[in-house]
């Protein structure tokens, strides 16, 4: 069983910058991938970033340049640092790991981008 305990997330103005965090814990022998997916009422849930076991990541067009993600594979977590926020990138941000072939989900944090 894996877990996942995401933290972070906020309201802030646009402009602003907020670090997202989740660690996994549980029976993890190796993480392929590790990304963040957002949701906005009334939308379907998006690919934000992930990032590889060999560092490799992939952005979303809508936050390419103000986005970093990166990982501790050490502490199996996964960071997303987020510059420059816009009202639209408000939304409830969920972690996302692959473990073999199974998927898991954190319970996701709001964040909140005020103009």
């Amino acid at each position: 069983q894996v877990q996942l305990v995401e933290s972070g997330g906020g309201l802030v103005q646009a402009g602003g910058s907020l670090e997202l965090s989740c660690a996994a814990s549980g029976t993890i022998f190796s993480i392929n991938l590790m990304g963040w997916f957002r949701q906005a009422p009334g939308k379907e849930r998006e690919l934000v970033a992930f990032i590889t076991r060999g560092g490799n990541t992939n952005y979303a067009d809508s936050v390419r340049g103000r986005f970093t993600i990166s990982r501790d594979s050490a502490k199996n977590t996964v960071y997303l640092q987020m510059n420059s926020l816009k009202p639209e990138d408000t939304a409830v941000y969920y972690c996302h790991i692959q473990v073999s072939s199974k998927t898991y989900w954190g319970q996701g944090t709001q964040v909140t981008v005020s103009s």
